[in-house]
């Protein structure tokens, strides 16, 4: 087995990234599932021969961030580094094969109206694992293909490249083109970005910045680790030390576009199928955020009255009463059995 033939199946069976070590057998992520490929391991020679490909020498070298090309084509980001004293690499496959938003069961109409906003901030949220990044990605994808935009990106890493269409796109990654996402942040404000995408935001200093840029008439488009809509405004404001949460409760009322949390779980096809939640800001959502009234928000949502706004409950109905998936995946999804069965027979709890 070659490195070609290994970066070849990633490629074939779309996985995420390729585990290498020397004397061990090379592994794949497939839909986050981590599977051997092969039976035979990795001699020291072959791994060698990847590093010295990467511009790194095992002798010299411990950890170095690099690219590779492979012969069809397919650029990967990879990592190289040590395992007790063993070399030892992993490649994130970098894809340009971008889904059509229409195709991955987000609000997607939602979503094109909150992307031609000229200002604000747009979250979409979820554990890891759950498709935040497809989404982002179709998402500005789609922008591409019908609206002209300057779009900065700052990502970490690097998991899709856009071709220029009606947009413009400008790609940073983290550690290679600026140290952190706050400092690309900062940069990004200055290289006429009509619309900016976060890959994460993770800190203090990136929360502010977002809320800033899109305060000063850019389009923001950030990721976040939240489960649930109410969970989101949280997880964004304890991010700024107490002294600064009301600077953050402020901002956050009048920035926020809107909110999209996603789950993904196995469908009755044994497929993964996309659940989300979302909420618009706007009317009274925006003063319950401003008093950082998560009750009211979660009231609102679940009187289900606004068709800019859906809870994970009133998805996962949706998605069990069309036979997508069964009714043990539902009870899972929801967490819990009283309130899944309730909703299912049609009484509000």
């Amino acid at each position: 087995m070659t490195l070609d033939d290994l970066l070849r199946a990633a490629d074939e069976h779309a996985a995420s990234d390729v585990f290498i070590q020397e004397d061990q057998v090379p592994r794949l992520k497939i839909h986050e599932q981590i599977m051997l490929f092969g039976e035979e391991a990795l001699s020291l020679s072959q791994v060698t021969g990847l590093w010295k490909a990467c511009g790194a020498d095992p002798m010299i070298d411990m950890d170095k961030d690099s690219g590779l090309i492979s012969s069809s084509g397919t650029r990967f980001r990879v990592n190289l580094h040590k395992v007790l004293g063993r070399i030892g690499a992993v490649l994130r496959r970098i894809r340009t094969d971008i889904p059509p938003l229409e195709s991955l069961g987000a609000p997607h109409e939602l979503l094109k109206k909150w992307v031609v906003k000229p200002y604000g901030i747009i979250l979409v949220t979820g554990p890891t694992g759950t498709g935040k990044s497809t989404t982002l990605a179709a998402l500005l994808n789609w922008l591409n293909q019908n609206v002209a935009r300057h779009v900065v990106t700052i990502e970490d890493p690097v998991e899709y490249l856009f071709s220029n269409q009606m947009c413009m796109f400008t790609q940073r990654e983290v550690g290679r083109d600026t140290p952190t996402f706050a400092r690309g942040l900062r940069g990004a404000m200055r290289q006429a970005p009509d619309v900016i995408f976060v890959g994460e935001v993770r800190d203090h200093d990136t929360a502010l910045t977002a809320l800033q840029a899109s305060e000063t008439g850019h389009l923001v488009v950030a990721s976040l680790h939240s489960e649930q809509v109410a969970d989101t405004m949280e997880r964004f404001l304890n991010l700024f030390p107490p002294d600064q949460t009301n600077l953050g409760l402020h901002l956050l009322a009048h920035q926020l576009v809107g909110v999209v949390c996603q789950k993904l779980v196995p469908n009755v096809e044994g497929r993964l199928t996309l659940l989300t939640e979302y909420l618009e800001n706007g009317g009274a959502v925006r003063d319950w955020i401003a008093r950082r009234d998560v009750d009211h928000i979660d009231e609102y949502m679940s009187r289900g009255s606004d068709p800019n706004s859906q809870t994970f409950l009133r998805s996962i109905l949706d998605a069990y009463q069309s036979g997508i998936i069964d009714e043990a995946t539902a009870i899972v999804a929801t967490g819990n059995e009283t309130e899944f069965r309730r909703a299912a027979r049609g009484i509000s709890s």
